[in-house]
């Protein structure tokens, strides 16, 4: 059943309207009547099931019930990630979206190729589009923040301390793996910072280290960067929820 996303603005009462690109895919692509169901989501967790009451000015919808949406984990991931070349970082977005993460803020590092400068702005509300989308397809229970502006990485490390606990896979680390990071965690908050393609550099990850960040492998294999994020997401949400 398809999913929609709403402000609460839009909302009075028993009714919602939608206008925009929803009420354009609702009527021009899903090809909805009078009558059919919807799902719609605040974005703070909370699902309403809804009928389609009108098509004429917006889609006007009656509120039949409510529930908390059963999506969302209860790990909260906060994705900290070096910025990639091309469009790696759309694609990493998507799938972290759609895996569960809580919130993604892209990095500035050492070794990044990348430099947004005067396109900052308009990258940040592509990416927020994005997550939006991938949240709608993936039905999750809120659009996780695409981070306001880009990090640098000493800005990251310190917002970090802030978690339950964070980690960063090293290529040269080669003891502590994500399996004895989750054995030894309690908490609900977990930071995980992925290098661009040319990974952190040494400075980097001693500063990390001396602001409790804990060095990981992710096994003999080096991964790309757009692979990195996705397979320690999925791990970490399957080990903890």
């Amino acid at each position: 059943m398809p999913k929609f996303f709403f402000d609460k603005k839009d909302r009075s009462g028993g009714q919602i309207c939608l206008h925009g690109e929803d009420e354009k895919h609702i009527k021009t692509v899903l090809r909805a009547k009078e009558g059919e169901e919807l799902t719609l989501c605040d974005g703070e967790g909370m699902d309403y099931q809804c009928r389609i009451s009108s098509l004429a000015d917006g889609v006007q919808l009656e509120v039949l019930s409510q529930a908390p949406c059963e999506t969302e984990p209860k790990t909260k991931i906060t994705l900290y990630q070096g910025l990639p070349k091309a469009d790696k970082m759309e694609l990493i977005i998507q799938k972290c979206v759609e895996l569960g993460v809580e919130r993604i803020v892209a990095v500035s590092t050492e070794r990044a190729i990348v430099k947004l400068d005067k396109k900052e702005g308009k990258k940040l509300e592509r990416w927020q589009k994005i997550a939006e989308a991938a949240a709608k397809q993936s039905g999750r229970g809120k659009i996780p923040e695409i981070g306001g502006q880009v990090l640098k990485f000493k800005d990251a490390v310190a917002e970090a301390k802030g978690l339950d606990g964070a980690i960063i896979p090293y290529e040269r680390e080669e003891k502590t793996g994500l399996r004895e990071f989750v054995q030894s965690f309690e908490g609900e908050s977990i930071g995980v910072f992925i290098g661009p393609e040319g990974g952190f550099a040494e400075e980097e990850i001693a500063l990390a280290q001396e602001n409790g960040i804990t060095p990981i492998t992710l096994g003999k294999r080096i991964l790309r960067t757009e692979t990195a994020g996705m397979t320690t997401t999925a791990i970490l949400l399957y080990e903890l929820d």
